[in-house]
């Protein structure tokens, strides 16, 4: 019987190792991670550059008109908006209710008593993961909790581990933070903090079962291969005998 030549093998090998010790599995950490206890629930959003903000002046409509409440108007990279009368005004890394103060200061030099409101419109946080419609949730408020997120991604799989839902979020101070909730358990659930804020990330981890279900296909894909490969081979040696 003649031997598979060198380099069929090397295939094979590629081929087997391609196929295992993928980890499918987001934000892991060796760190502890902790079960957040309810705590400052209040949460202000602080503009940024390149958000659209809604402005609008109650007294004085015809200085923002529909497209610009509606639309929203672009804060460049500099943080700055431009506004009929007032002209450039830096409003990143001021509150939405600072921002608003701000500028009413500023038309005040113009106008008498103006009254404006200032809203964020692109405010959003992400799930991803084991929900049916992962993507972008919208927010019209400043916080969010995840079971909104979850409905807005249309519900959980049957794959997903709700033990460990992973929320990858920011504290008060800008630092970035992880935490775990236990959707399963309602006495952990009710100490937990569920609430989200703009810019969270909620990961659902697929369960076990689906990683071995996931490995498994992953070896019968190699183990498709390998017939291919070896297909003419074992019909030559047919042949031959």
């Amino acid at each position: 019987m003649k031997s598979i030549p060198l380099y069929i093998t090397v295939v094979l090998s590629i081929l087997f190792f391609s196929g295992c010790g993928r980890d499918r599995t987001m934000m892991k950490t060796d760190q502890p991670i902790r079960i957040k206890l309810k705590g400052k629930l209040y949460y202000d959003y602080i503009i940024k550059p390149h958000d659209r903000v809604s402005v609008i002046a109650y007294k004085y409509p015809e200085l923002t008109p529909t497209s610009m409440s509606e639309k929203g108007i672009l804060v460049d990279a500099d943080g700055y908006v431009s506004l009929p009368l007032v002209h450039r005004v830096k409003i990143a890394g001021l509150t939405q209710t600072k921002a608003s103060k701000l500028l009413e200061k500023r038309y005040a030099k113009f106008l008498k008593d103006p009254s404006l409101n200032l809203e964020v419109l692109n405010k959003r946080a992400y799930i991803l993961g084991e929900v049916k419609k992962p993507g972008v949730v919208p927010l019209d408020r400043e916080t969010s909790n995840i079971f909104e997120a979850i409905a807005i991604g249309e519900g959980l799989t049957d794959d997903a581990l709700r033990d460990s839902v992973m929320v990858l979020t920011h504290n008060y101070d800008g630092e970035p933070e992880l935490r775990r909730v236990d959707l399963s358990n309602y006495h952990t659930l009710s100490m937990s903090n569920i609430n989200i804020k703009p810019d969270d990330v909620i990961y659902i981890p697929p369960s076990a079962w689906k990683e071995f279900r996931v490995a498994a296909d992953n070896f019968s894909v190699i183990f498709q291969e390998i017939s291919k490969i070896a297909s003419p081979f074992v019909t030559l040696k047919y042949l031959s005998d």
